[in-house]
């Protein structure tokens, strides 16, 4: 099983780039973000791509969140739904496999908080009562996607750390911890402990990507029993022309 998440800052700029790369990597499950498109705007060959069952969810050139599932994992095409937090946007999730293997995977694009920081509080809390649900009951969870909070100093390069910057707000990232405590696992970390350079986004200036000088924002989260059986989860740092990187997460 392979789940990969990509902000891709714009679907129809990076088209080619996304064909390029699933192709590749041939994902059993496809989470996207930022794809600043409507459904209708999305590019034919992306649209309904050959192998997979496609659900875009966003709006002209803003937000927005892919999610697609190999039909080798998913001989009938999944129901695809939005938690009732859902806002602008930004959250969709499927279930795939049956019974005790059935297992959630939401593609999430939290808000950056600039414009908005108490929505983006708002919407971090909402996740944190999302995965409690999952936890209280046993089931399986995989949240992946841009969560725009670097988790702890060591995910900020030293020359981007700033106390009050938002995306590294003490707040911040005490509501990532939350969420993580509902039985969830921070899949980067787990297989990457002690990586000071483990970066998913750049500054698209000053060569901050070619320098290394970023932050991990994009993470997997997956329950524990999921963990358990991941086998690796880099971050593709040189893959297309986008501010942030894909994270691959394989499982045995």
């Amino acid at each position: 099983m392979k789940i990969a998440t990509w902000n891709v800052n714009g679907i129809r700029a990076r088209q080619a780039q996304v064909q390029e790369w699933i192709e590749r990597e041939r994902p059993d499950v496809v989470c996207l973000q930022e794809i600043k498109a409507s459904s209708d705007q999305v590019p034919d060959a992306l649209c309904e791509m050959e192998g997979y069952w496609c659900y875009w969810h966003g709006g002209k050139g803003y937000s927005g969140v892919g999610l697609h599932v190999s039909k080798a994992v998913a001989p009938e095409r999944p129901q695809f739904s939005h938690p009732e937090f859902n806002y602008e946007n930004r959250i969709v999730t499927t279930a795939i496999g049956r019974d005790a293997g059935e297992v959630t995977i939401a593609s999430v694009y939290v808000p950056n908080g600039g414009k908005d920081f108490p929505a983006k509080m708002r919407f971090l809390e909402a996740m944190e009562e999302y995965a409690l649900s999952f936890q209280a009951t046993g089931r399986r969870l995989v949240m992946c996607g841009d969560m725009n909070v670097a988790r702890t100093d060591m995910d900020v390069h030293p020359k981007e750390r700033k106390p009050r910057a938002i995306g590294q707000l003490p707040e911040e990232r005490a509501l990532i911890e939350r969420i993580l405590s509902r039985g969830l696992i921070d899949l980067g970390r787990a297989v990457d402990p002690d990586n000071d350079g483990l970066f998913t986004w750049w500054a698209p200036w000053r060569n901050m990507r070619q320098r290394n000088i970023g932050w991990r924002l994009d993470h997997v989260f997956a329950s524990a029993s999921i963990a358990a059986r991941v086998v690796s989860c880099p971050v593709q740092k040189d893959v297309g022309t986008s501010d942030h990187a894909p994270v691959v997460a394989t499982f045995s």
